[in-house]
């Protein structure tokens, strides 16, 4: 097996180990005592200070199909009830509708769609219906999401352990990424990642598909207790908005983020709620948590001006971010903390170039040497024998009589190179010897350019 071949392997491991990008293992779940619904409303305390309420008297997210690659989300959940309006799984695992939660983590799906599209609920004895052709506004018990207007599309995918559908990561995300390209989604959201940077080639055509069809892709930086110390695909990929985490106070998560060059904004996440399968809500943490609230907003600005572009979306949230951490965009908090009041009501100008970059270029100049490397070689051909000489006419050079020193230059060189060539040969003699008497292990010569397996984490 060659140096290349061993190393595309340990990749495939890699993205083999990608996991729900929550907290430890996959989900930080926290376990919270029962209460009633209404009181799960009051912590959401991101809706506030993300300037989100205030986001609310532009937009709220309607028309615009968000897709939930996730575990699956659960329609039947009462902050949800009109929400998830269509599914397909990626698994083979799941049902055919995307609905039923499945992998090692099955509530993530709900929790992560509760915060993007939660729709609240009424009292269990509450009357109040909304009028005639109007649009019902959240309830005010439970979870609302961030655009609890939009539409969601569930994907489901299983990932984290292993799949009895038999699919791998490789094959689940590029197919559930084109399933929601071509039912509408305008916004993806994927809170799932690895702690290998890179991603296997046949992702490459399922993003830049997404690319060509101008949908907006938002992707978990990952959790440093999770193992992702440094941002995992999918959220490197170029051009995908990658979300890092925040603490309560609004500073970088130490536990519920990571880091790395290809952040675009940072938002809560710790102490989050969200809505789990059945009729039930958890406190939770990390990076999944954070990725929705910015989806949520991109699909607000999807709904406001549906003809903007992912590039010029992406761009009005990054660009009016609160800059936080070193001055301009960094590797911690990217271009700032996220600001949804700002990036609904600002005046940002357009822009036809994504400042996250484009995958449609990394292609073009990353996979050109690997294709290069993998093609059959050419066809020899004879070389043209019409093209006119390149090179004056050969002249010869006059003869001169042989000094003395001529003839006697090559003898010593001759007389010295046996002198040097014997000398090796001895000290190559001696040091066989010295081995044979005084045999010693030999250290490996570390192999270079591969990836370590990565272990299954949570970003």
């Amino acid at each position: 097996m060659t140096r290349a071949t061993t190393r595309w392997g340990r990749m495939a491991s890699a993205v083999t180990a990608i996991a729900l990008a929550t907290g430890s293992l996959a989900t930080s779940l926290i376990a919270a005592p029962e209460a009633r619904a209404d009181s799960w409303r009051d912590k959401q305390y991101w809706l506030a200070e993300s300037g989100i309420t205030k986001a609310w008297e532009v937009s709220k997210g309607a028309n615009v199909k968000v897709a939930v690659i996730d575990s699956g989300v659960d329609a039947k959940h009462p902050d949800l009830k009109g929400a998830v309006v269509g599914g397909s799984d990626a698994s083979g695992a799941g049902s055919a509708d995307g609905q039923k939660s499945i992998g090692s983590k099955p509530e993530h799906g709900t929790l992560v769609a509760t915060m993007l599209a939660g729709r609240g609920h009424q009292p269990p004895k509450s009357t109040a219906s909304p009028a005639p052709g109007a649009t019902a506004a959240p309830g005010p018990d439970g979870i609302v999401g961030v655009a609890p207007e939009a539409q969601i599309l569930s994907v489901s995918t299983w990932l984290g352990s292993q799949n009895p559908g038999g699919k791998t990561d490789q094959e689940q995300i590029p197919a559930a990424v084109r399933w929601a390209v071509d039912n509408g989604a305008r916004v993806i959201n994927i809170s799932l990642g690895s702690t290998s940077p890179e991603w296997p080639q046949s992702w490459d055509a399922a993003f830049l598909y997404a690319e060509q069809k101008d949908v907006v892709i938002v992707a978990a930086a990952g959790n440093r207790v999770g193992g992702n110390v440094q941002v995992g695909a999918p959220a490197t990929i170029p051009g995908v908005l990658t979300v890092a985490g925040l603490n309560r106070e609004g500073a970088a998560s130490i536990d519920s983020s990571s880091q790395g060059i290809s952040i675009g904004v940072a938002a809560p996440a710790e102490n989050l709620i969200g809505g789990m399968p059945g009729d039930g809500y958890a406190e939770w943490a990390g990076t999944s948590g954070a990725t929705p609230i910015v989806s949520g907003v991109a699909a607000l600005i999807r709904s406001k001006w549906p003809e903007m572009t992912a590039s010029q979306v992406i761009n009005r949230i990054v660009t009016t971010a609160k800059d936080a951490g070193a001055p301009g965009k960094d590797p911690i908090y990217g271009f700032g903390v996220l600001n949804a009041e700002a990036a609904l009501k600002e005046d940002v100008p357009e822009t036809k170039v994504n400042p996250l970059g484009t995958v449609a270029d990394w292609i073009r100049i990353h996979r050109r040497g690997e294709a290069a490397a993998t093609a059959p070689a050419a066809e020899p051909t004879d070389s043209p024998t019409s093209a006119p000489p390149t090179l004056p006419a050969a002249t010869v050079p006059v003869a001169e009589a042989p000094s003395q020193m001529d003839s006697a230059v090559p003898a010593v060189v001759v007389i010295g190179f046996g002198l040097l060539f014997a000398g090796i040969i001895g000290g190559a003699a001696f040091q066989l010897r010295r081995a044979t008497r005084n045999p010693g292990n030999v250290p490996d010569e570390p192999e270079t350019g591969v990836l370590d397996k990565v272990d299954s984490n949570g970003t």
